[in-house]
């Protein structure tokens, strides 16, 4: 079902200082920042590893531009941390069916545009051993 770590989903409450720290600390570069309307934040991944053509792992950092955003709500609750983990598949779409069949809820009927030209569905924390779990392929497939 899954081919590997896609991604680390980190939120936060300011995005470009916390981009600041982790290019600075650990030295991770930028390679994509955007604005997602649809799920209500900033976001910008950063390349752990590999290439943006193929195998790279990434540190998604998620910035609130709303006060009842799914993010924003997390900060409230948790503070600043890891949102969600996010694996990469050739086929969300049958990943997803997959997990529905060994009984885990999938958060949405259909995948959904993500970052960088994606398409995602979310696991339910609550099926999922309490993490927050995100289905990724990448636009390419090779995510």
């Amino acid at each position: 079902m899954f081919t590997r770590i896609d991604h680390v989903g980190i939120a936060c409450h300011d995005l470009d200082a916390t981009v600041d720290f982790y290019r600075r600390t650990y030295g991770l570069a930028l390679t994509h920042s955007e604005t997602n309307e649809e799920q209500g934040v900033r976001e910008a991944m950063l390349r752990v590893n590999g290439t943006d053509d193929g195998g790279a792992s990434y540190v998604q950092l998620l910035q609130p531009i709303s006060d009842d955003s799914p993010v924003a709500k997390f900060l409230e609750r948790n503070g600043e941390g890891v949102h969600h983990v996010a694996f990469g598949t050739p086929d969300v779409d049958s990943a997803a069916e997959s997990a529905r069949g060994r009984g885990v809820r999938v958060l949405s009927a259909e995948p959904r545009p993500g970052s960088m030209g994606s398409r995602i569905s979310f696991l339910h924390p609550k099926d999922c051993g309490g993490v927050l779990t995100e289905i990724v392929q990448g636009p390419d497939s090779t995510r």
